[in-house]
């Protein structure tokens, strides 16, 4: 979901230039190497790190009380198409633009390696599990409720539209959190914020087969575990999160979600805006044009019905002119007995 970009590329020009060392002569915790006391690295990256954790669990606290909220003030169907839809996306937009953040400095500005980003992938997605209430935040998933009959049209489009305002609000909290400076994580990611590059790292269609294949392997799991005890439906989506994100997000972040690359990759240099939605809009939705229950057989797809044949009884053979005589006189017979 969080994909890996070339930002970093911009941190030695930014260097000669001397903007992060004019910017951390007011910043509390300067650098090591720019002031006269240098704390070590390490607690540089832990501090940083433990801030971002507060802002996880922050997040997921506001969102959660956002949710009981809407749940007494609104009706079910409105909760369920509106509110709970933005609530979820709200939080899946701005965990996933700070661990990215993570993804991108972490290694190099903390010092940690792609262990804890694992770890912490894995962490989020299970506590989004645990506290979405049923959201999807992703507009391929209610799409596909619409294909399996599950949704209306009207509900889908509200779903869409709650997901769509949901993100586009979590990446102006996330710029807004950012503009603190709380880290120095946070103030090289202003720094290099308008130098961000594509997440596309392969070719156009390379790219767009491994965003809807990763798609389509994330829906048959969905689909297939949809019906189990949350105690195992969690953690096994949270494993094929992080297992999708390592292995397809050094080719293109492996977001496979509309409506979260759009907030975090559209806006970076490398490519046009027809090349991500091809690749991060038509590649996952390009993946639902099978029926997905041909695959998995879920218990709420409708199973096929086999087509009845309407049923034909023997004709009676005509009755031989003995058997027609015996035949009218046990009639006659039968209702003489009635009198």
């Amino acid at each position: 979901m969080c994909g890996v970009s070339q930002a970093c590329r911009a941190v030695p020009r930014l260097l000669t230039r001397g903007f992060i060392k004019r910017r951390c002569r007011s910043f509390l915790c300067s650098f090591p190497g720019f002031g006269p006391v240098s704390p070590p690295r390490t607690a540089f990256a832990m501090a940083g790190l433990n801030v971002s954790i507060a802002f996880f669990f922050l997040v997921v606290g506001v969102c959660q009380a956002l949710r009981r909220l809407s749940k007494r003030l609104l009706s079910p169907g409105v909760y369920g198409c509106l509110a709970r839809e933005l609530a979820g996306s709200l939080q899946l937009c701005t965990s996933c633009l700070e661990l990215r953040m993570l993804v991108e400095i972490g290694p190099w500005g903390g010092g940690f390696g792609p262990d804890v980003v694992l770890t912490l992938l894995f962490l989020l997605f299970a506590v989004h599990g645990a506290s979405f209430d049923g959201a999807s935040a992703n507009p391929t998933v209610s799409l596909q409720e619409f294909l399996l009959l599950e949704s209306n049209l009207a509900a889908t489009a509200a779903k869409l539209l709650a997901q769509g305002a949901g993100t586009g609000l979590g990446w102006a909290v996330t710029k807004l959190y950012w503009s603190w400076e709380l880290t120095h994580f946070h103030l090289i990611q202003n720094l290099i914020a308008s130098e961000c590059s594509s997440s596309i790292h392969t070719s156009l269609h390379h790219a767009a087969f491994v965003e809807g294949t990763c798609s389509f392997l994330f829906h048959l799991v969905l689909l297939k575990l949809r019906q189990s005890h949350p105690m195992y439906r969690v953690p096994a989506l949270a494993a094929t999160v992080t297992f999708l994100t390592y292995t397809a997000g050094p080719f293109t972040g492996a977001f496979f979600n509309p409506a979260l690359s759009t907030a975090a990759t559209f806006c970076c240099s490398g490519s046009s805006f027809w090349d991500y939605v091809q690749v991060y809009w038509l590649g996952p939705l390009a993946a639902h044009r099978r029926d997905p229950c041909s695959c998995f057989r879920d218990a709420r797809c409708p199973p096929a019905v086999p087509r009845q044949h309407p049923t034909t009884f023997p004709e009676k053979p005509p009755l031989q002119p003995e058997e027609q005589i015996q035949d009218t006189q046990g009639k006659g017979g039968g209702s003489h007995g009635g009198l």
